[in-house]
């Protein structure tokens, strides 16, 4: 627990310093939020029942826009190789780097969901609602990416092949994601049923993400 504890530590503080890639994710996820009203035109009704959409596919974007970091670093200098030869179970050292990144690449943007819905014609509680829906959706992305990034590591043209493997994978957890937002806006689906289907796939993903990417980093570094 101590060496797990201190590996979320370290990757909390390479993410968050300067180059570290959280902060990329954030300003990517403004960049698209803050354009699309331009890009739609003044039409509020529009933009109120595109909000969701804009909202889910901008945090999609911009977790895979970070996630080739969460493996890409330590395999560049060594660090990947004492992870895996360590006494901790490489399983639990992948989900351990998979929570790090999520809390300072994905929390930030459950965070600024509130203030950007005032950009998308969105009330309080429409804000709220989508806000829940990346809190609980968010994981989903990271875990399933962490996939991805497992097997590109150590792969040339691997930021191609990522995105190809994580995006299928991640249009479920879309899907439900706006599912759910849009019917806490507009209905008629209950807000209840998208939602437990969304929690669903981010324990799913918490479970399947951390094997299968220690299976995919062992074949890779053998």
């Amino acid at each position: 627990m101590t060496a797990l504890i201190a590996l979320i530590r370290r990757e909390l503080r390479i993410a968050l310093r300067v180059g570290g890639g959280a902060l990329i994710g954030v300003l990517f996820f403004l960049a698209v939020v803050v354009l699309m009203p331009f890009a739609i035109g003044p039409d509020l009704q529009l933009l109120q029942r595109l909000g969701p959409a804009v909202l889910w596919l901008g945090a999609l974007l911009a977790s895979l826009l970070t996630l080739d970091r969460l493996f890409m670093a330590d395999h560049d200098d060594g660090s990947l190789d004492l992870i895996a030869m360590s006494r901790t179970p490489l399983e639990l050292a992948c989900a351990a780097k998979a929570l790090a990144h999520w809390l300072a690449a994905g929390v930030p943007l459950v965070l600024a969901t509130p203030v950007l819905g005032l950009l998308l014609n969105l009330d309080a509680a429409a804000s709220a609602a989508i806000a829940a829906t990346l809190l609980v959706g968010t994981p989903a992305l990271t875990f399933t990416g962490m996939i991805g990034a497992a097997l590109a590591v150590t792969l040339h043209r691997g930021g191609l092949l990522m995105a190809v493997l994580v995006l299928p994978l991640s249009i479920p957890v879309l899907i439900f994601g706006v599912a759910a937002a849009s019917a806490a806006i507009t209905g008629p689906v209950a807000f209840g049923t998208p939602f437990q289907i969304l929690c669903g796939l981010s324990l799913a993903s918490l479970v399947i993400g951390p094997f299968a990417a220690a299976a995919s980093l062992r074949q890779g570094l053998d």
